[in-house]
């Protein structure tokens, strides 16, 4: 999951943004709504973690900005404005969730899979295609119910397929959800490194290579004939 934090105090933005790398996301963390707008503009989120008392324009306004938009990705509020009112303002304004200062890095990282799996059209905690299961809270995929032991970056990968079943990403887009801005820039040639060791660890039927456009999530059946490289 790629995930955008707005927050201007300076030390919990970067320990929001270290601790949810450590949960395998890729992270983009700006200290206002400016930049977290024009990030937004730019990039493909899944999430945004959005702390109200920003400088300038405060989070409700831009909230309500980008939901007059019609943009429709999860965000989850963030902030120390703890009164009812305050949080009837926050998710009338178009908040997913709403949390209130001091919380721990586990429940933050878990309310952004439970706003996954909502996007996603999802009830269950564990993700289920064919003989492949997928664990977020764990990045444990078990095949056959075997588990595999996969990196975070193998893990994200299969994860933004899993999250689309059926639809082809671009390499371009999968890249998106896997590197943050600053992040080391990727080798030319690392996001097929991944898709081959996914294929070689899970079943050659986990990711479909659609020629020309990238790649897609694949029948993920045991008895499929192997995928193209």
């Amino acid at each position: 999951m790629r995930v955008l934090i707005v927050e201007d105090d300076l030390p919990l933005g970067e320990a929001l943004a270290a601790g949810l790398r450590q949960h395998g996301h890729a992270v983009d963390w700006f200290p206002d709504g400016v930049q977290a707008d024009a990030a937004l503009a730019a990039a493909g989120y899944d999430a945004v973690v959005l702390d109200l008392g920003l400088p300038g324009l405060d989070g409700l306004a831009w909230l309500r900005r980008w939901r007059g938009r019609g943009w429709a990705l999860p965000v989850l509020v963030l902030t120390a404005r703890d009164a009812v009112a305050q949080r009837i303002d926050g998710l009338d304004a178009g908040a997913d969730d709403y949390l209130v200062k001091p919380i721990t890095l586990d429940e933050l990282a878990a309310r952004l899979r439970a706003l996954q799996r909502r996007a996603g059209g999802r009830a269950q905690p564990v993700w289920t295609h064919g003989a492949l299961d997928w664990d977020p809270a764990a990045r444990q995929a078990r095949w056959q119910g075997r588990p595999a032991e996969l990196t975070p970056r193998e893990g994200a990968v299969l994860e933004a397929l899993l999250a689309v079943p059926g639809k082809v990403l671009s390499k371009a887009a999968l890249q998106d959800k896997l590197y943050g801005w600053g992040a080391d820039e990727p080798e030319s040639n690392s996001l097929e490194v991944h898709v081959h060791r996914l294929r070689r660890k899970l079943h050659p039927s986990v990711v479909r290579t659609v020629r020309g456009l990238g790649y897609a999530l694949g029948p993920c059946n045991p008895d499929a004939p192997g995928a193209a490289p």
